[in-house]
C-alpha cells in the first residue's frame, strides 16, 4: 500500500482510500470494467458509487497510473500496465482480453505509411481471435454434435433446426469471421 500511496503522491494526487482501492483492483483484475471495479470494492467500500469510481479512474488515467482501453463493442477497460506500448488480444466469443507485447525489432505498427503531419507517440493494435477455453468448448460442442448425429435426430434436435432447416448455431458460426462477437 505504501508503494501505491507514493505513486499517488509523486503523480500529484492526494492519497485517498478510494484511489488506493481502485489501484489495488486494477492490479489484481487487469482489463476490468468500471462495473467490475465497483463490484470488487463493495466489501471494502460498500458506499462507493459508480460515479466515484469513474472519477477515480479518470484521475488515475489522467496522470498515467492506469491505462484505459476500449476494444470495439466492449465497455472501457482499465489496467495498471502503462508506458510500454503493449497491445491486446480479445476473444470474439467470451470477451477475454490478454496483453500482447509489441513486436521485437522493427515494429511496423509504429510506423504509419502516412502520419499526416502527426508526431506518432503510441500505436494501439487489437488482435481478435478465439481464446483457448472457447476453442476447447467449441471442439467439445462439435464432438457432442457428431455424437448426436451418429445416434440419429431426436425430436428436440429436429425442432431446433427451425423452419429453414438451418440451425441458429450454424448461422451464428457463419457470421463469426466478419465481426467480433463480444458479450
Amino acid at each position: 500500500m505504501d508503494a501505491d500511496a507514493d505513486l499517488l503522491r509523486t503523480s500529484g494526487l492526494r492519497v485517498t482510500t478510494p484511489r488506493l482501492a481502485v489501484l489495488r483492483a486494477t492490479e489484481s483484475m487487469p482489463h476490468a470494467t468500471a462495473d467490475d471495479i465497483v463490484t470488487a470494492l463493495t466489501a471494502e467500500l460498500p458506499t462507493t458509487s459508480h460515479q466515484a469510481v469513474y472519477g477515480v479512474l479518470a484521475a488515475l488515467t489522467g496522470v498515467g497510473l492506469v491505462r484505459r482501453i476500449e476494444p470495439a463493442g466492449s465497455p472501457a477497460r482499465y489496467e495498471r500496465r502503462t508506458g510500454d506500448n503493449h497491445h491486446h488480444i480479445v476473444c470474439t466469443l467470451c470477451g477475454a482480453i490478454e496483453d500482447v507485447d509489441c513486436a521485437v525489432g522493427h515494429s511496423p505498427c509504429l510506423t504509419p505509411s502516412d502520419a499526416h503531419g502527426f508526431a506518432v507517440t503510441t500505436a494501439e493494435v487489437t488482435y481478435w481471435g478465439i481464446c483457448e477455453r472457447c476453442a476447447a468448448a467449441e471442439r467439445d460442442d462439435a464432438g457432442d454434435d457428431a455424437v448426436g448425429d451418429d445416434a440419429g435426430a431426436s425430436d428436440a434436435g429436429a425442432s431446433d433446426a427451425g423452419a429453414s432447416g438451418a440451425s441458429a448455431s450454424a448461422a451464428g458460426d457463419a457470421a463469426a469471421p466478419d465481426a467480433p462477437r463480444v458479450p
